[in-house]
């Protein structure tokens, strides 16, 4: 890549002991902040499971910026010592899509970033990163960042998904999913804030579906069902997300 594209569509990389990232731009309305993992490193979705920390963005500084939106392309599961993460282990594209206040004037866009880096240890790392995203859509980066878009879940209604949720009692569910053979499927569920429901691997994968269990191991004090959760759905024909109310 010439020095020349590097320096219009890229910043400069910000360095951790397990890891690296920079902002990389697609156009004037999309970017990207790029991380690169130490080999056998690992980092967490916006969701980080049963230890870790998700990413934080600020985009405090930006300059002619109305809303930058990170997007997470889909997780996978981690076994990390006794437990379970939900990231990505090698390096990765966040896509991050912009809106100018002023279209016709560029946006500088400024975020500071605290994530973690985990192999046997976990390191914190911060990258304070600028770029200004240039009009000309002429990027080198822009089939990447493109790609990594691919990967985000599309936003789905449950009842189109023609799957089923059975209470188990207890405060659990049985999740079925439809499925197909050879498209191994997995689910990843986000519950608000002060709220932990688990959702198990695949324990049933007979038949056309893949089935789950969901389990409420804590709420509020004073909150009861029901609970509205986002459910992504990885395997299948691709990523998707869609909204699921827990009730008795």
């Amino acid at each position: 890549m010439a020095p020349a594209a590097a320096d219009i569509y890229a910043s400069a990389w910000a360095k951790s002991l397990k890891s690296s990232a920079r902002l990389i731009a697609a156009g004037a309305s999309l970017a990207g902040v790029e991380i690169q993992l130490a080999p056998g490193a690992i980092t967490y979705w916006r969701n980080p499971g049963d230890a870790g920390a998700p990413p934080v963005f600020s985009f405090e500084g930006s300059a002619n910026l109305a809303k930058a939106e990170p997007r997470f392309p889909a997780p996978t599961r981690i076994a990390e010592g006794e437990g379970e993460a939900f990231g990505y282990d090698h390096s990765l594209i966040l896509p991050i899509a912009v809106t100018a206040i002023d279209p016709s004037k560029p946006v500088i866009l400024a975020l500071k970033l605290n994530y973690a880096a985990c192999e046997k240890i976990c390191v914190p790392a911060r990258a304070e990163l600028s770029l200004a995203l240039p009009a000309s859509t002429d990027s080198p980066f822009a089939e990447a960042i493109s790609a990594a878009d691919a990967q985000v879940p599309r936003l789905v209604e449950w009842r189109g998904l023609k799957s089923e949720l059975a209470t188990l009692g207890g405060n659990r569910w049985r999740l079925c999913i439809p499925s197909e053979p050879g498209l191994a499927r997995d689910a990843f569920i986000e519950a608000p804030e002060l709220w932990w429901i688990s959702i198990s691997a695949q324990f049933d994968a007979t038949g056309p579906k893949s089935c789950f269990e969901v389990a409420l191991r804590q709420k509020p004090e004073g909150a009861s069902l029901p609970v509205a959760t986002r459910l992504t759905i990885t395997g299948g024909e691709g990523p998707i997300e869609t909204n699921l109310t827990l009730t008795q």
